[in-house]
C-alpha cells in the first residue's frame, strides 16, 4: 500500500464522478498525443486508456513508477521516470501543437511548472491540469477582479485560459486542506507579441509590487505619464485594470 509523500505533495484523486467528469472535459480521440504529468496511482491513468491508444507519463517517485509498471500493459503506458521540470517534453511531439498535456499537479511545483510548459508552445495543443481553486482563480481572472494579478497576466500572454470545474478535497485520499480546481489552458496564436519577454515580465511584476498605486507610480522607473498617454493608457489607472496587450504595447515602447 502506497502512503502519500509530503515532499511531493502527493494527493490522490479517487472520486469516480470527478474522473469521469475530466475525461469528457478533455475530449479524447484515440490518436491524441497524451502526456499526464504525475499519474500516482494510476485513477485518471486507467480512464484516459479506456481513450487512448497509448499515453507517455512522467512520475518523479520511483515507488510509484514500480506500482504503474506493474499494472498497465508497457504497450500502452510508457513511463518516464523523472522529474517534470527538468523534462524536454518537445522530445514526445511528433509535430507541431500534437500534445495534449493532463495531470494533477503538486501544489509546490504548479507555478514553476506552468512555466517551463510555456516554454514548450510550440509543441502543446492544450492543457488540463488539477490545481489549487485559489491559483486556478487567478489563472483565469479578469483585470479588475480581486485574483487578477502577475501570474493571471502572465500566463494569459500565453494561453487562453478556462475555469473548468470545482474538486471537493473530499475527492482525494488524502484529502488536501483547500478546494482545487480543473483549468483548461490553450496556446494563443496571432496575440500581440513582446519584442523581450524579460522586459514583459520585469514590467509586470513592477507592476503589480504596486497594484494599488497609479500606473505612473507604479513604472515611473520604467515610464512617463506621457509616453502612457501615447499608447492610449490611463497613467492614474491601477496595474489591476490593465489588459495583457496594454502591459504588451508598453514593454514594446520600451
Amino acid at each position: 500500500m502506497h502512503h502519500a509523500r509530503k515532499r511531493f505533495g502527493q494527493h490522490f484523486l479517487k472520486d469516480h464522478n470527478i474522473l469521469t467528469k475530466i475525461i469528457v472535459s478533455i475530449g479524447l480521440k484515440n490518436t491524441d498525443r497524451v502526456v499526464e504529468i504525475g499519474p500516482g496511482l494510476g485513477a485518471l491513468t486507467k480512464e484516459l486508456l479506456t481513450q487512448l491508444n497509448h499515453l507517455d507519463v512522467l512520475e518523479l517517485d520511483r515507488d510509484l513508477v514500480l506500482h504503474l509498471e506493474k499494472n498497465f500493459n508497457p504497450n500502452q503506458l510508457t513511463i518516464y521516470s523523472v522529474d517534470a521540470l527538468k523534462f524536454e517534453f518537445k522530445t514526445l511531439s511528433q509535430k507541431k501543437h500534437d500534445l495534449r498535456i493532463v495531470g494533477n499537479l503538486p501544489y509546490n511545483i504548479s507555478t514553476p511548472l506552468l512555466f517551463k510548459l510555456f516554454d514548450s508552445l510550440d509543441y502543446i495543443q492544450d492543457m488540463f491540469f488539477m490545481l489549487q481553486k485559489e491559483v486556478v482563480l487567478r489563472l483565469t481572472a479578469k483585470p479588475g477582479e480581486d485574483h487578477y494579478g502577475r501570474l493571471s497576466v502572465m500566463s494569459q500572454y500565453f494561453c487562453n485560459n478556462e475555469y473548468v470545474f470545482t474538486v471537493s478535497p473530499n475527492a482525494f485520499d488524502p484529502p488536501p486542506k483547500v478546494y482545487s480546481a480543473i483549468v483548461k489552458l490553450t496556446p494563443k496564436k496571432n496575440q500581440l507579441q513582446a519584442n523581450n519577454l524579460t522586459v514583459f515580465s520585469d514590467i509586470v511584476r513592477e507592476a503589480f509590487n504596486y497594484r494599488r498605486k497609479k500606473l505612473s507610480n507604479a513604472l515611473k522607473k520604467y515610464i512617463t505619464s506621457q509616453q502612457l498617454i501615447s499608447l492610449n493608457i490611463n497613467p492614474e489607472s491601477r496595474p489591476e485594470m490593465l489588459t495583457v496587450d496594454e502591459f504588451v504595447k508598453i514593454s514594446l515602447l520600451l
